[in-house]
């Protein structure tokens, strides 16, 4: 759980009654202070006044740059070092027998209904589901892998008008007439049946990230021949165990990609197992989906930041860190616009800091949701 302790004291400086514009200077420079303590994860909040040895005559502001006390929830999150990649291990494992004759080039996708590779020119191709084939299908084959060749027959297209049940386990007279329709899109010999090896089943797309055989080199039934992700990106952080406490599956994060933008993502995933650094801090991987994929785009092991919420406070006011002035003692105030279009300062008690928002919690004499606090103009 992140704490904030007291602030160290300021300069010991009586502030007098100031003009606006004197207000906003000293918020100036108090603002950037706090930001630069909150962006290096410090747990102290310390502020700087700016004293100038000759001030300015006080002259009319403009109006001033305000922001509203709000009433809502806010978090204190620590951030964590990732990875964004994409989810899952989807190895390509041959059974053919031959001479590899083409292969993919790292970063191909391949679609259910899409050729992997070739042996002796014949195309191995991607089919879905969740059982490995084992074994040739012909007339009579019976079981899970039966189903999947049925089923995948049907979402591609090649049982149109044949009736086929994508849920029978069997493969029919009614089956090797669609087999015949596959066999015949990929230029094989039109006989029904289909060879151990002709077919990969496997979850989804593959996104092949390397190739373990070589063109031209005997394809041997056991090898691996590509090595694939699916197409879903994922995020992998090392978290912490002492900051396990605050991560389960379903959590919302924030991911800090490397343009500086920010993606939502929900844990997928906790490990069990921690492993020890060389700094002696033992980590344990999460991973994390993005809530819209498309925000990884192009990017692929790349480097970004996990903001994982260690404490949540509900029902409080809130004003921008930036709308902080530094009193002195060690005190802190926020400069509110009263009705009439003149201001006064309200001494505020600090809670939970919120650096993702840029908000702070705060209590004070007279303090309400829907008052205007002074911030430094954009």
């Amino acid at each position: 759980m992140t704490t904030t302790d007291a602030p160290p004291p300021a300069d010991d400086l009586v502030i007098p009654e100031r003009s606006r514009g004197t207000h906003r200077r000293r918020r100036i420079i108090v603002a950037a202070a706090v930001i630069v303590i909150l962006a290096t994860g410090g747990g102290v909040l310390a502020a700087t006044l700016w004293h100038p040895s000759n001030p300015a005559p006080a002259a009319s502001a403009p109006t001033p740059a305000t922001a509203a006390v709000e009433r809502r929830t806010i978090a204190a999150q620590q951030q964590v070092s990732g990875t964004l990649g994409y989810a899952g291990d989807l190895d390509v494992i041959g059974q053919l027998s031959g001479t590899i004759t083409a292969l993919p080039t790292p970063g191909t996708v391949v679609e259910p209904g899409g050729i992997l590779y070739r042996v002796d020119d014949k195309p191995v191709v991607l089919l879905a589901g969740d059982t490995p084939a084992w074994r040739a299908f012909e007339w009579g084959t019976t079981g899970v892998d039966a189903q999947q060749l049925n089923a995948a027959l049907v979402t591609l297209g090649y049982a149109d008008g044949l009736d086929i049940d994508p849920e029978c386990d069997q493969i029919t007279w009614r089956s090797q007439q669609a087999i015949k329709r596959f066999q015949a899109a990929f230029g094989l010999r039109e006989s029904g049946t289909l060879d151990f090896g002709q077919v990969v089943f496997l979850p989804s797309a593959v996104r092949v990230t390397a190739t373990s055989a070589t063109l031209g080199a005997p394809a041997v039934a056991g090898q691996t021949v590509i090595e694939g992700t699916s197409t879903t990106p994922q995020v992998e952080a090392e978290v912490p165990v002492s900051l396990l406490a605050h991560v389960k599956v379903g959590d919302a994060v924030a991911v800090t990609l490397p343009d500086l933008t920010t993606a939502s993502g929900t844990v997928t995933d906790v490990g069990a197992v921690a492993t020890q650094k060389e700094s002696g801090s033992a980590t344990v991987p999460v991973r994390a989906a993005l809530t819209d994929p498309g925000t990884a785009a192009g990017l692929d092991q790349a480097p970004v930041l996990v903001a994982i919420t260690t404490e949540t406070v509900e029902d409080v006011l809130t004003v921008p860190v930036t709308a902080l002035l530094a009193l002195s003692g060690g005190e802190y105030a926020v400069e509110v616009i009263d009705t009439g279009g003149d201001s006064h300062l309200v001494t505020v008690e600090l809670g939970l800091f919120d650096s993702a928002g840029g908000l702070v919690q705060v209590s004070g004499d007279g303090l309400r949701a829907g008052q205007r606090v002074v911030v430094p103009a954009a």
